[in-house]
């Protein structure tokens, strides 16, 4: 009988991998679509896989081969090249406030900012993620990796408050619209969500 237990409620691939839990290989696929294609939204009901698919090429991306050690993408890749990641998870916070969303915004922002520095020109979010997109691929050499999780969370919650849904349109649209604007600097882009709101530079 085999000692391995089934991952419930586990999102980290890392954690997976290193403790011994099932894990049904789909890195083939992954590889695939990271070969191509760059920019990938992908829609899912909550629970259904989307924030471990992103913690699998969060280390994909980081170029740790150890933890793929017997599964498909160990034999298709052939480099092993660690990427600058810039990982937003939005699933962490209630949304009931605009200053809720600024706030997550400026903690993950000013993270970035220690590793890849920053402009006093740099005044607003897009900005100041513009900014940090191009010098994280200027300092490393490498084009930036950009994952994010649950990228609709505050829209989904501020569903029946308009006001504070125009808010968060007005904050996310900028925000967003960063990766059209620095596309020479990125290498591969995931968003995640429960649904599709248009009006934020996105699609």
């Amino acid at each position: 009988m085999s000692n391995k237990i089934y991952p419930i409620g586990i999102q980290n691939f890392e954690s997976l991998r290193q403790d011994g839990y099932f894990y049904i290989d789909k890195t083939a696929l992954m590889y695939q679509m990271v070969k191509t294609g760059r920019y990938y939204f992908l829609s899912r009901p909550r629970r259904f896989g989307k924030s471990l698919l992103i913690s699998t090429l969060e280390a994909y991306f980081q170029g740790k081969k150890e933890l793929f050690t017997s599964l498909a993408v160990e034999k298709l890749e052939k480099d092993w090249i660690k990427y600058p990641i810039l990982h937003l998870d939005l699933n962490i916070e209630k949304y009931d406030t605009p200053e809720s969303l600024d706030k997550i915004l400026n903690d993950n922002l000013e993270y970035w900012e220690s590793q890849y520095g920053t402009r006093p020109s740099e005044t607003s979010f897009s900005l100041r993620f513009a900014g940090i997109i191009q010098r994280a691929c200027e300092k490393t050499g490498q084009r930036v990796v950009i994952l994010v999780d649950e990228y609709d969370k505050p829209m989904l919650q501020a569903i029946g408050n308009e006001e504070l849904q125009k808010q968060f349109r007005n904050t996310l649209k900028p925000f967003y619209g960063a990766l059209k604007t620095k596309d020479g600097y990125i290498k591969f882009a995931l968003l995640t969500g429960v649904t599709k709101f248009g009006k934020v530079s996105v699609f």
